[in-house]
């Protein structure tokens, strides 16, 4: 079976008593996702690294001009975040008010979203994982991967990154200086948002980088092998075609832990660090991506510090 369940807690202790249990699921090739409902009677999730409590949302604060779908601001143990409908954002009428609230850490900020209830963690296989790119609805467009349970039931991952996109618009990419070269520079990387390939190529066209980019770990892992055999072939370096590779640590297919192993383990990338670039930004995951040789770590999304990263390894 693909799956193990455990019933979770409804705090933070109760959601990362086994932190250390799941930092060694890098290179594994597996994640943990908390499983919410919306009202709707369709299943949702989560990655767990993303949830630090769930609690009951208490008093939410409007303020003016607030995004469609932020309900409000609440002060939580000395925190004060935005607090955002899931079900605004997906399109769905929710049955009653929601109060449940997954305290989330993205990016480095703390934020909550209000769901209906929130019901067990899930162990998948990221291979059983299938991305949804290309759907055409506008719930679609939010839903970043699905899976499939034992039970036939379908789970919807959503696109954090995508949610936050739409309620407080695109990062900015700001005034990311040129690296200067007498050689083309080139990176590859691989991230399965939208969004995310989108700002990456942004900050990388104004350093004047050439890129080629997948859309996940395994499609980028087919290409890397590719690009290394027909290099091996032709006696070339292969560090001369790229010099950087980028990776996000969730994607469907295979992740950036295990794309990252791959790399690491064949000779014919020595020499050519690997960046891993993620909105997992504990201290947990930095530790996962040690494990599996992550050269740097990188979180999402500040085209400044990206730039500062990437620049001395394309010199």
């Amino acid at each position: 079976m693909s799956y193990t369940e455990e019933m979770t807690g409804h705090n933070q202790d109760g959601l990362l008593d086994h932190v250390d249990a799941r930092t060694s699921l890098a290179g594994t090739n597996k994640m943990e996702i908390l499983l919410f409902s919306l009202g709707s009677g369709e299943k949702f999730g989560i990655n767990v690294f993303k949830v630090k409590e769930i609690c009951q949302a208490g008093k939410i604060t409007r303020t003016p001009n607030m995004p469609n779908g932020v309900e409000g601001i609440v002060s939580l143990r000395g925190h004060v975040m935005p607090v955002l409908s899931l079900a605004n954002f997906m399109g769905l009428q929710p049955a009653e008010k929601h109060q449940t609230m997954m305290v989330a850490e993205y990016s480095n900020h703390i934020l909550g979203f209000l769901v209906q209830g929130v019901d067990r963690i899930i162990r998948v296989d990221w291979d059983k994982v299938r991305a949804t790119e290309g759907m055409l609805s506008d719930k679609g467009a939010l839903i970043t991967a699905i899976t499939e349970l034992p039970d036939g039931s379908l789970i919807s991952i959503l696109d954090v990154e995508q949610i936050l996109a739409n309620a407080f618009g695109d990062a900015v990419v700001g005034n990311v200086e040129r690296v200067e070269s007498e050689h083309d520079l080139c990176i590859f990387f691989a991230d399965d948002s939208m969004v995310a390939r989108r700002k990456i190529a942004e900050v990388l066209d104004k350093m004047g980088v050439k890129h080629i980019q997948a859309t996940n770990g395994h499609e980028a892992w087919e290409r890397l092998k590719a690009m290394a055999d027909t290099a091996q072939i032709a006696g070339a370096n292969l560090h001369d075609q790229f010099q950087v590779i980028l990776t996000d640590a969730e994607m469907p297919e295979m992740d950036g832990y295990v794309l990252t192993q791959h790399i690491k383990s064949d000779r014919r990338f020595d020499g050519i660090p690997v960046v891993m670039h993620s909105s997992l930004s504990s201290d947990a995951n930095r530790a996962m991506g040690r494990r599996v040789g992550v050269d740097h770590y990188v979180p999402k999304f500040d085209s400044i510090i990206l730039s500062s990263v990437l620049r001395p390894l394309l010199s």
